[in-house]
């Protein structure tokens, strides 16, 4: 297996990757999705360090970024790649920045606890989040055609306007970015996210047949498809119980959390 000072390269099978910055305190995880003729890499994480490099030595093929959403910690090397792409909800913040959100709290961010030896090229005193023009835009039930896999997008906004998840239709793989993930709090309170868009997200991606294992883009690779269902729940509780908007703090449920 790969070895690598600040990325941990963990194979999910034979054609499948996770490329996660455990060094940091936000625990990114990244995919990189290999098929006949080309490869998607799903977000390529805090930019503290080039996951090029990671790729490189994984694939030959050319590679797609496909992004869940522009949070910092999702586009970080997005300027290492040719081919980048982002729902049109996320167009704007990749162009522009996100707004409400200020260069001295970005940099506050990636900053905080790191605890691998970081590469020399790295300063957060002058880390730039990335900007720029996406190569194409992505829409809800877009199909990506790898050649011997197919990814099917779906909308999945709450989180961000535009945030997208990915179902690796072939293998039963679902990419859930940062609308499900475990052990810490799904956040629904960063700038422009919607809690009631959120919920419906969950619904979303609980009715969805052949999920064999959850990808979220934080802490723990490869959940039980059972959390889907405990998302779904989660939703009827939330709406049930006024709890869905800003404000109403975080909610525990069966293998996850969430904070509004």
């Amino acid at each position: 297996m790969l070895t690598d000072d600040w990325f941990t390269v963990q194979r999910i099978d034979a054609c499948t990757y996770a490329i996660s910055e455990y060094g940091h305190w936000e625990k990114v995880h990244s995919f990189l999705l290999i098929g006949e003729k080309k490869a998607v890499l799903i977000d390529t994480g805090l930019g503290i360090d080039d996951i090029k490099r990671i790729t490189d030595q994984l694939t030959d093929l050319p590679i797609y970024v496909v992004t869940t959403h522009v949070h910092t910690d999702h586009i970080g090397c997005h300027g290492s790649f040719e081919h980048i792409y982002v729902h049109k909800g996320d167009q704007r913040w990749l162009a522009k920045g996100i707004e409400g959100l200020s260069i001295e709290q970005v940099r506050k961010e990636i900053r905080k606890e790191i605890t691998k030896p970081v590469s020399p090229s790295f300063d957060p005193e002058t880390y730039e989040p990335y900007t720029g023009k996406p190569t194409g835009l992505l829409e809800d039930g877009d199909v990506m055609d790898l050649g011997n896999r197919k990814l099917q997008i779906i909308h999945t906004p709450g989180h961000s306007p535009g945030h997208i998840s990915i179902f690796d239709e072939t293998n039963g793989y679902l990419f859930t970015g940062d609308i499900l993930y475990d052990e810490t709090p799904v956040y629904a309170f960063y700038p422009l996210t919607d809690p009631e868009a959120l919920i419906e997200s969950w619904e979303k991606i609980a009715a969805l047949k052949g999920v064999k294992k959850v990808f979220g883009s934080h802490n723990s690779i490869g959940l039980e498809p059972g959390i889907l269902l405990e998302a779904k729940n989660a939703a009827i509780f939330l709406r049930e119980h006024d709890l869905a908007r800003f404000g109403t703090g975080v909610h525990e449920f069966n293998g996850f959390s969430v904070k509004f």
